[in-house]
């Protein structure tokens, strides 16, 4: 019943696993954003299209959102400062979700909320849980990335 409840009591690599894949596909999904914002579009144009939006301070936003999901999204897939940078990108998520999706509703084929709130949902769990063992965080700080706790 334990493994049902909670799987990684039973083994603590599984939390491991989940949070790096966690991390990567996240990692993944904020990198290809900040390059469409970065590459595709500029971060002139996506300041041009928040503005567009009702974004507040636009240009300073577009610039911030670029760089923290190009480089947040890096940190990341490679498990470096994992609580900080996951941090950083859910605030941008957070922005994202207020003054953009969710008043067009959930669904993202509607310019919704759905995407951005389900990145922001995994983005809290790595900022509370870390990163776990496998990952930058855990080699150059041994004894201060934080593990995941096994239930006792």
């Amino acid at each position: 019943m334990r493994l049902l409840v909670n799987p990684s009591s039973v083994s603590p690599k599984l939390a491991d696993l989940g949070l790096l894949i966690a991390r990567v596909v996240i990692g993944v999904v904020l990198i290809a954003h900040g390059w469409q914002k970065f590459h595709e579009w500029t971060v002139a144009g996506t300041a041009e299209s928040f503005a567009g939006m009702g974004v507040p301070m636009a240009s300073a936003t577009a610039a911030v959102a670029t760089w923290v999901e190009l480089i947040g999204g890096a940190m990341l897939i490679v498990g470096l400062l994992t609580p900080l940078a996951a941090l950083c990108a859910a605030v941008v998520m957070l922005g994202a979700a207020v003054f953009v999706h969710l008043p067009n509703g959930l669904f993202v084929d509607q310019g919704g909320a759905e995407l951005v709130l389900a990145l922001f949902a995994g983005l809290v769990l790595l900022v509370v849980r870390g990163g776990g063992r496998v990952g930058l965080d855990a080699a150059l700080f041994r004894g201060g990335a934080r593990q995941p706790v096994a239930a006792r």
